[in-house]
């Protein structure tokens, strides 16, 4: 079964237009699948490399475009796939792109630092870069149908949206267990600045136990036995590589905001409940308010991971405790949420905010609205 990406028409677009294409994502986000079916046309002319092959990194380390020649011989596409393996790979790119202007080169990884990081100088100006995440709620109305995906909402909820989750129905705690384990973080374990995986683990359980609270540094500091430094680190190296996200809170300098809080989500929220070792229904379930807050903002997120010009993403706090769940800004225009998973719920959006900014547009999105929210 193949479930096509929002991205696709987008990438297909700006091939063989004289620039690399480069796709980041999680492991098992779907970037070789979406891949093999975007290059299905040009199967006669693609070569196919995997940067995880310790052979290939050899060849590719310090390659002339002399050796790019020998290795393409006839072939007009190249995919190098876990591209981030590959030492140099910036440098080998911006070869062909420079000297051989006819191959076109698709690019993917797992961990956006070490791609980015290798790409970034030697191929400014000389490339596409676009995210794919896990499967979202437009992608699969188009999929199935509206109706059907709005009732797979508590799956969606417990389960979370990677492809291999959704095409096996009945395996998800046992498939959630072996993606939430060692395999995710792959890229991490293999940086030398992750001197502790233990540490590792103990931070993105506090965090998934904190779900839909502000996080504060110096208590998750306290919770996992590490300084404040270490943890600021490590979370954004997570946040890199397409564990989690942050949200920073929104200030204008008003007095009583608070300027400097962020709270933090899970790109999978099949992924942080098997974290906390938790598959139970939503019925018995004291967290549904994090989980609404993630799944929604998550959603918004990867409808809007690869527009030119992304809204900037806040939450917004008072001394006070007044609290709006989400901010969106664009430009001038500004917009408040607040998410209540019942629908029978008395929320508004405090006083305080709107008062505050009174131009502001605000909505509060519960289990029987929330389709427009998410809807691009």
């Amino acid at each position: 079964m193949y479930i096509v990406r929002k991205v696709e028409a987008e990438i297909k677009k700006r091939l063989f237009t004289g620039k690399a294409i480069i796709i980041h994502g999680p492991r098992q986000s779907g970037k070789t699948t979406t891949i093999k079916h975007l290059i299905e046309p040009y199967r006669e002319d693609i070569l196919w490399l995997n940067g995880d092959s310790p052979d290939i990194q050899a060849e590719l380390e310090n390659v002339t475009t002399t050796k790019w020649k020998a290795i393409l011989g006839k072939k007009k596409l190249l995919v190098i796939d876990e591209a981030q393996r590959i030492a140099n790979i910036g440098i080998a790119m911006k070869l062909i792109t420079d000297e051989l202007p006819g191959i076109q080169i698709i690019a993917s990884g797992s961990s956006a630092f070490e791609l980015a990081d290798k790409t970034a100088e030697p191929l400014t100006g000389r490339k596409f870069e676009f995210k794919l995440l896990p499967l979202s709620f437009a992608e699969m109305t188009e999929h199935d149908s509206f109706l059907e995906e709005k009732r797979s909402l508590a799956q969606r909820l417990i389960f979370g949206s990677y492809p291999e989750i959704i095409c096996n129905q009945g395996d998800e705690p046992v498939l959630l267990s072996s993606l939430a384990g060692s395999y995710l973080y792959k890229d991490l374990l293999l940086l030398d600045s992750i001197k502790k995986p233990s540490l590792l683990d103990k931070l993105i359980r506090a965090v998934a136990l904190q779900l839909g609270s502000e996080a504060k540094t110096s208590e998750l500091s306290n919770l996992v036995g590490a300084d404040n430094k270490t943890v600021d680190r490590y979370i954004d190296l997570l946040e890199k590589s397409f564990v989690l996200f942050t949200l920073p809170s929104f200030s204008r300098n008003l007095r009583n905001e608070i300027k400097k809080g962020k709270k933090i989500y899970f790109y999978d929220l099949g992924v942080r409940n098997a974290v906390i070792g938790n598959f139970s229904s939503l019925s018995s379930r004291t967290d549904i308010g994090g989980l609404w807050e993630n799944y929604l903002i998550l959603e918004r997120l990867k409808n809007q991971c690869n527009q030119p010009f992304p809204p900037r993403r806040y939450f917004w706090r008072t001394l006070e405790q007044s609290e709006v769940d989400y901010i969106e800004e664009s430009g001038e225009t500004l917009s408040a949420f607040e998410f209540k998973y019942n629908p029978n719920s008395k929320a508004k959006v405090p006083g305080a905010f709107i008062k505050s900014y009174p131009h502001a547009y605000t909505d509060i999105i519960t289990s029987k609205n929330y389709d427009d929210f998410l809807l691009p």
